[in-house]
């Protein structure tokens, strides 16, 4: 009686009934990202009753996250605790009928095939097109659907991509490296978060529950604050997509993922090495040359110079304070050693 009574308005939904409900419960997601997206997906999946919902985040939660992030509160910043650990134990309290498994990793290309193993859908949380393309091929090449959401300023837009059934991500919008305005350079407004949110849950919960016959194919972009909403309708896939044409999946190519990369707006360059890192070990080697603070997920400690390090035990290490990669280069090498 407790799971009818937690999902009967849900269950009263014709299009989901208890058949769907039921459907929910034996299905698994990944969401890749768990900032402003991330928190709103994995916030409606859970209270829907997904039966489990796998996360992976490679960030920590800072206070500026707070303003759209919804999983996220105070004691989270004062604690720098990871957003997949975070939003892992907040979630955990409002569905316990739901597995849900917060990961603190970078996605790359070296673990995208681990993450998605066994998932039914996956949906993007990710602020960045490097790494949209990188599931969008994972995905193709395994036959997995993907639902998309991008959103800036008071923009949003959001499709569902279904390998077989619509163009890919990278045939629809091309495969460049797409860069531009992001939440860091131009901001948000948190109305647009939960809206584009929204759309991709739409989607999910028509795809998890056999609901494709009403499957909308198209990409949905709308500015709210200037009130315009548009659709652009799918097209047959190209010829030459290397992705769900030519199944080339050019992402998914290489052997070395890149190891340094510079976060678009946010004064950060991140570096991994490819090598896991004891905290204990480093904050007992940094504590010589600055003020360092530990927790269970992280160290960070403040330079001189300056700049912050914060490292991670995956390890990923990120320069906090330039966008200048040689800049950040040479503190890493300075102070890790590369």
């Amino acid at each position: 009686m407790g799971k009818i009574d937690r999902y009967s308005r849900q269950i009263l939904f014709q299009p989901i009934g208890e058949e769907g409900q039921q459907l929910l419960a034996s299905k698994r997601v990944l969401i890749v990202g768990m900032g402003a997206l991330g928190t709103v997906l994995a916030n409606h999946l859970v209270r829907a009753g997904v039966g489990h919902v796998r996360f992976a985040d490679r960030d920590y939660v800072e206070k500026s996250n707070l303003q759209r992030q919804m999983l996220f509160d105070e004691d989270d910043v004062s604690e720098a605790l990871p957003k997949a650990i975070a939003a892992q134990k907040r979630l955990q309290k409002i569905n316990s009928d739901v597995t849900v498994e917060g990961i603190v990793t970078d996605v790359t290309l070296q673990n995208i095939a681990e993450l998605m193993e066994g998932v039914d859908l996956v949906l993007d949380g990710t602020d960045n097109f490097q790494t949209r393309f990188l599931i969008n091929d994972a995905c193709y090449k395994n036959g997995i659907p993907f639902v998309y959401g991008g959103a800036v300023s008071s923009r949003g837009m959001s499709a569902i991509f279904i390998p077989g059934v619509t163009p890919c991500l990278r045939c629809f919008i091309g495969g460049g490296n797409t860069t531009g305005q992001t939440c860091d350079t131009i901001g948000v407004i948190s109305p647009v978060i939960d809206i584009v949110a929204s759309f991709q849950t739409i989607e999910a919960l028509k795809y998890l529950t056999n609901n494709h016959d009403v499957q909308r194919k198209s990409l949905i972009t709308f500015d709210l604050w200037k009130h315009h909403i548009y659709e652009m309708k799918f097209t047959k896939s190209k010829e030459n997509c290397p992705t769900c044409s030519l199944h080339e999946y050019p992402a998914l190519q290489g052997d070395v993922e890149q190891s340094v990369t510079s976060l678009c707006g946010r004064e950060t360059v991140q570096i991994n090495m490819g090598q896991k890192l004891n905290l204990d070990d480093w904050a007992d080697r940094l504590s010589k040359i600055g003020e360092v603070t530990k927790t269970p997920f992280l160290i960070r400690v403040q330079l001189s110079e300056g700049e912050r390090l914060v490292l991670f035990p995956d390890g990923r290490t990120l320069i906090q304070g330039t966008e200048d990669i040689s800049r950040a280069k040479s503190l890493y090498a300075r102070y890790i050693g590369l």
